[in-house]
């Protein structure tokens, strides 16, 4: 496995045919989500259980999953601090990341770190009034929260490419806005 930047990620995208895989990395399960044909919508999949023990076997998972999608590489939830200080949560998706790449399973893989800044938080929001038990709760969180991550990192290289591809004319900015006298 490679960290790679993000926008260096979605190049790679471009340039070979094939998907990502989401991870919303919690202290139990990892939830993860895959995007669609055309990478433009993550889609919920899975969650996985977690535990130091069966990182081989997870990454055996991981093995069929980038076989089975053509997976190009993943984009993993990330706790970014503010404050640039590491935090229990940070580390641990660290921790993890690092015991992955350590079973040698998932070379040729490229990941990128991308910010999960209240991905959990909106869907316990949205859940809120649906009574589940615990685990079902739990599990329905961390697979979402995988969709929230690969999601908004989707839209935001959408918007970058789309910005770079743009025409740089003064003709294509005029065009772009209405004159509110006009109207």
């Amino acid at each position: 496995m490679k960290l790679v930047k993000p926008i260096e990620l979605f190049q790679r995208l471009k340039a070979s045919p094939g998907l990502l895989l989401g991870l919303d990395v919690g202290t139990k399960y990892v939830g993860f989500a895959v995007s669609d044909a055309d990478n433009k919508v993550a889609l919920p999949k899975s969650v996985l259980v977690r535990t130091k023990s069966n990182i081989n076997f997870m990454a055996e998972d991981f093995q069929l999953l980038v076989s089975k999608y053509s997976l190009v590489g993943f984009v993993v939830g990330f706790p970014f601090s503010v404050l640039g200080q590491s935090s229990v949560e940070a580390m641990q998706v660290r921790l993890f990341i690092e015991d992955l790449r350590r079973t040698g399973k998932l070379e040729g893989i490229s990941y990128t770190y991308w910010s999960e800044s209240y991905s959990s938080l909106c869907v316990e929001a949205f859940l809120q009034s649906i009574k589940l038990p615990p685990p079902t709760y739990k599990t329905i969180v961390d697979k979402f929260a995988a969709v929230g991550i690969l999601q908004e990192y989707l839209d935001h290289m959408d918007r970058e490419f789309k910005l770079r591809d743009a025409p740089k004319s003064d003709e294509w900015a005029k065009e772009q806005f209405v004159d509110l006298d006009e109207a």
